[in-house]
């Protein structure tokens, strides 16, 4: 299964890319034995529409086509479930062994998803109740695709 990673936002250069890359590397490096593969990361401008709602729609018609039609979807909303490690990898190993050839993981923009994304996506994901800067997700992204990795290898680098 392809993972595809899309954000709106860019990441420069620095300690906090160099970081989220390198988790992003290694997860590359695990998954694939493991029928899970990193598709890529796509960074695309925040939009600079006027209102809430035409960034929103300007942001999912741009992110939607950056991963194949009818690929699995993950939105990281802060509004979605808070899963534990173990059950994260447990949904990427399910996906997998159904047959998911590709999977989009996406990361929104300031204001969020629409919500005919929110209502497309097989899952709302949160790392938590509080707002996290894109830059920070990205890196607690790539390091859970990386655990999750670990985990489903049975590699010591989880630890309950």
């Amino acid at each position: 299964m392809k993972i595809h990673v899309c954000a709106v936002g860019r990441m420069k250069a620095g300690p906090d890319k160099e970081l989220a890359d390198r988790y992003f590397d290694r997860f590359g490096k695990t998954g694939v034995s493991l029928g899970l593969e990193l598709g890529g990361l796509v960074e695309l401008p925040e939009s600079r529409a006027q209102s809430t709602s035409e960034r929103q729609g300007d942001e999912a018609e741009r992110l939607s086509a950056q991963f194949p039609a009818g690929a699995a979807l993950i939105l990281l909303d802060e509004r979605g479930k808070n899963l534990s490690s173990q059950q994260f990898a447990e949904r990427l190993a399910v996906l997998r062994d159904q047959g998911t050839k590709a999977l989009a993981i996406v990361i929104g923009g300031p204001d969020g998803h629409t919500e005919a994304m929110r209502q497309r996506a097989g899952l709302l994901l949160s790392f938590g109740a509080m707002t996290w800067p894109h830059q920070m997700v990205r890196i607690m992204l790539g390091e859970q695709l990386y655990r999750a990795a670990t985990i489903l290898s049975g590699h010591p680098y989880h630890r309950a």
